[in-house]
């Protein structure tokens, strides 16, 4: 399964790569190839469940794309124009950068107000409840790093990037609700319990963006 996954993966990626042939890279190409390639795998495997073989369902999937040629001749504009490229690299930083800052702040006010609630010597389930910060601070950090633009990658599409947020956003979520019910309740079996519906809920999405995802550097 896993095999055949892979094969359409690839037969996916070199059909659109082979429709932007000579198209100059951008972030935006890099984008674009990406919604076409999910849309495309996700119209194969429909029909591939109404009945056709995998090469059937490829050549209908590419038919019901339609003409394509006034977006290729679109990315290829864009490739050229170098000014428009770079207010769209520098946008996205500044946005990233944002974000960045943002997350970092929110993630140590909720570390450096536990430390403040432990000193004053109050119960632990009161010194773990700010901890929701770094689970906000952590998935904006983590949105904010995967859409940014590197001079080696291409910044990931907002989607998938918020997705990678919110899997991360889980797992701490998980060590949160773990540690605050455990000291609440003082039973670690409560605790366990609470973990583990977030934990896995948080891994398992993680799981699933890393074996579905494509290569970001450039110069491919």
């Amino acid at each position: 399964m896993k095999r055949m996954n892979q094969d359409l993966n690839q037969k996916v990626r070199s059909y659109v790569d082979n429709l932007f042939a000579g198209v100059g890279d951008s972030q935006q190409l890099y984008e674009l190839k990406e919604e076409l390639s999910i849309n495309l795998k996700e119209k194969i495997i429909d029909y591939k469940k109404a009945g056709m073989n995998e090469e059937e369902a490829f050549k209908e999937a590419v038919s019901s794309m339609g003409d394509l040629s006034g977006l290729v001749e679109d990315m290829r504009q864009i490739g050229q124009d170098q000014t428009r490229k770079s207010v769209y690299s520098s946008m996205t930083a500044r946005v990233s950068t944002a974000g960045l800052i943002t997350g970092i702040l929110v993630g140590l006010f909720g570390l450096l107000t536990m430390a403040m609630l432990y000193f004053m010597e109050l119960p632990l389930e009161a010194v773990t409840g700010p901890a929701i910060f770094i689970v906000f601070g952590g998935a904006i950090v983590t949105y904010s790093m995967l859409t940014r633009e590197t001079n080696k990658k291409y910044a990931m599409t907002k989607v998938r990037a918020m997705l990678y947020g919110l899997s991360v956003g889980l797992i701490l979520f998980s060590l949160f609700t773990a540690f605050t019910s455990g000291f609440a309740t003082g039973e670690i079996f409560i605790g366990i319990s609470s973990f583990m519906v977030f934990f896995l809920a948080g891994f398992g999405l993680l799981l699933g963006l890393l074996f579905t995802g494509t290569d970001r550097k450039k110069g491919r």
